[in-house]
C-alpha cells in the first residue's frame, strides 16, 4: 500500500487529566494503530500530552458552516428552556 492511498486521521489530544481532548491536526496512516503511534510523535514530542484519540476523517460529521443560522437558531423564541422563564413556586424551599 503506498503513502498516498492511505486514510486520513483526525487527531485529539488531552494534555491533562480532566481537560477536553482538542483537535491537534491531521495525518495519514495505514492503519489505527499507526496513527496512534505518529499522533504521539508529531503532536506530543515534549511531553505535552497525556491521551491521544485517533479517528478516521471519513468518519467524522459537522454541521455545514454556511447553514449556521437554521442548524443553531432553532431554539430563539423557546424561552419555556431556561430556567429563568418559570416563577419560583411559593413553599417549595428547594427551588
Amino acid at each position: 500500500m503506498s503513502t498516498k492511498s492511505w486514510p486520513m486521521w483526525e487527531v485529539f489530544v488531552r494534555t491533562s487529566r480532566g481537560l477536553s481532548h482538542v483537535h491537534a491536526g491531521s495525518l495519514h496512516a495505514a492503519d489505527a494503530t499507526m496513527a496512534l503511534r505518529h499522533a504521539r510523535d508529531l503532536y506530543t514530542r515534549r511531553n505535552e500530552g497525556s491521551s491521544v484519540w485517533v479517528v478516521p476523517s471519513e468518519t467524522v460529521v459537522a454541521s455545514d458552516p454556511d447553514s449556521k443560522g437554521g442548524f443553531f437558531e432553532s431554539s430563539q423564541g423557546k424561552s419555556y428552556r431556561h430556567a429563568t422563564y418559570y416563577d419560583k413556586s411559593e413553599g417549595v424551599p428547594h427551588l
